[in-house]
């Protein structure tokens, strides 16, 4: 097994060096801060199995397993809820994922479900055993448990992870929703558009080649645009993919990430509904993982994960180096420039009251409502636009096809 070198700091500040052996530096990074060490550094010196001393620390179980996720969001959110339930009725935790075992009909979730019990069997915890599964379980998720586990209190832990994961599937939707609407209408109506422009309008347009009359100027640009599409549609559809596979390529980039997010923050309206979904996520998250008994500073590192915005993500990380270094929550959040004053008075509200997870949590609420609203009055301003930006466009086609017609029509008279 690998061994690494770390280098970090501790909860309470100092500094924190040493050696640990682990499967992966990801699987490292989670040993420590198990132990209340957050490293900074870490470098791979070689193998555990070539060093007696190394060979003989114990390990911190099977290595996780990656690949393609077998359950979706809902899956688990059900999941989650039935646990809790039989969990709540008095069934021990090994009976009642026997029980979810029997009631599921998917293949891959049988394989997880088992093994994750096999797991608990062997004397693993819970949250040891659903770290095997990353792509399926997220930290958050982990985190919770974990605490469930620690507090006694498992059962009631789950109803609110059950809670959560339905709030942010529900969430997820609304966005999807809004976006897939006006996506699939714009790739309607340019479709529409090539095929007129490449197939029928030059059919059309071939009559009007050898008029010796000098055409109507709307004619002549819907010839050209047409002519143009027709040639050149190879180097318009291999440029449309260069462009796409660039802008990929510069996304996966830290640097390129953080680009685009700042840029998808200034754009109007949209920014807004970014800036809003992402704080709504990360309130909603903070609340419940403080409420289930995750530490302050772990559960902002958790949570801010979820913003999918590396510019508030960034944000949030400073704040929580502050927090560490003896300020409040709010005013670093201010500083930063990048959250609503209503976010951080309330949460400002919240330290001085003692009531956070309750502020955090009212913040979700807000800002769930607002996106609700955006979104809905969004997508009923955007469909009559859309379809008047089609009809003037198809206006344009006619009328420039029709002038020629009709001052051909005026010179035989």
């Amino acid at each position: 097994m690998p061994v690494y070198q770390y280098r970090g700091f501790k909860q309470d500040g100092g500094s924190a060096t040493g050696i640990i052996d682990a499967e992966s530096p990801k699987v490292a990074r989670l040993k420590l801060r198990k132990d209340g060490v957050f490293p900074t550094e870490m470098l791979e010196q070689g193998n555990a199995g070539q060093s007696p001393a190394a060979a003989s620390r114990p390990s911190a179980g099977p290595p996780a397993i990656s690949g393609r996720s077998a359950l979706g969001q809902g899956d688990i959110a059900m999941m989650t809820r039935q646990l809790a339930t039989l969990l709540v009725a008095g069934l021990p935790l090994v009976d009642a994922l026997g029980v979810l075992l029997e009631q599921t009909d998917k293949k891959s979730v049988k394989s997880i479900l088992a093994d994750i019990r096999e797991e608990i069997r062997g004397g693993k915890s819970y949250s040891v055993a659903l770290e095997r599964y990353p792509r399926e379980f997220s930290q958050i998720y982990v985190h919770m448990v974990r605490a469930g586990e620690a507090s006694g209190a498992l059962d009631q832990i789950l109803f609110r992870l059950a809670e959560f994961l339905e709030k942010q599937l529900a969430l997820k939707h609304k966005v999807t929703n809004a976006i897939l609407y006006p996506a699939l209408m714009l790739l309607v109506g340019v479709g529409v558009l090539f095929f007129l422009m490449t197939f029928v309008v030059p059919k059309i347009t071939a009559v009007f080649a050898n008029l010796k009359q000098t055409l109507p100027w709307p004619t002549v640009v819907l010839m050209t645009l047409s002519r143009w599409c027709s040639d050149y549609w190879p180097v318009l559809a291999g440029g449309a993919v260069v462009l796409i596979w660039t802008v990929r390529r510069i996304i996966r980039t830290e640097s390129g990430r953080i680009l685009a997010d700042r840029l998808i923050l200034k754009l109007p309206l949209i920014g807004d509904v970014a800036r809003m979904v992402s704080i709504s996520r990360l309130s909603s998250t903070l609340a419940t993982m403080l409420g289930s008994g995750v530490q302050l500073l772990e559960a902002m590192d958790v949570s801010r994960r979820v913003m999918n915005n590396r510019v508030l993500e960034h944000a949030v990380e400073e704040a929580r180096q502050n927090i560490r270094e003896g300020e409040t929550i709010a005013e670093p959040l201010k500083r930063s420039g990048e959250f609503p004053s209503l976010v951080t008075h309330m949460i400002a509200v919240g330290e001085r009251s003692g009531e956070m997870e309750e502020m955090l949590r009212r913040i979700g609420q807000i800002y769930d409502g607002e996106v609700d609203r955006v979104i809905t009055r969004f997508t009923s301003l955007l469909e009559p636009v859309m379809i008047l930006v089609m009809g003037i466009l198809v206006f344009f086609i006619v009328v420039a096809i029709l002038l020629p017609i009709f001052e051909m029509g005026q010179m035989v008279r």
